[in-house]
């Protein structure tokens, strides 16, 4: 069981400590990834999306349109870039479109 420490703490850093305590910095940033490629897609791409998976450094995207993902391919430099921008660490390195 967890030591009582009797100063007081702000609830962003407790649970910062919670989660590095349970190790479960992984499962946040798979969280973190996916909501960054809705928020930075938008709802023209979201439509087509039909799964985000991380899993270690690639990020992988399943799209139900072809013409979409010969698109995206383009350009998935600049949405590795925006993404780890958007969580403010190099969590992405390649991006497999399916």
């Amino acid at each position: 069981m967890a030591k009582r420490r009797n100063e007081s703490n702000s609830l962003n850093d407790v649970l910062k400590a919670f989660v590095q305590e349970n190790s479960l910095e992984k499962g946040m940033d798979k969280i973190d990834v996916r909501n960054a490629w809705i928020n930075l897609m938008g709802n023209g791409v979201n439509t087509y999306t039909t799964q985000i998976e991380l899993k270690r450094d690639t990020l992988y995207v399943s799209l139900s349109s072809s013409v979409l993902r010969q698109e995206l391919a383009f350009g998935k430099e600049k949405i590795i870039k925006m993404i780890n921008e958007e969580l403010g660490k190099d969590i992405v390195k390649t991006i497999i479109l399916r």
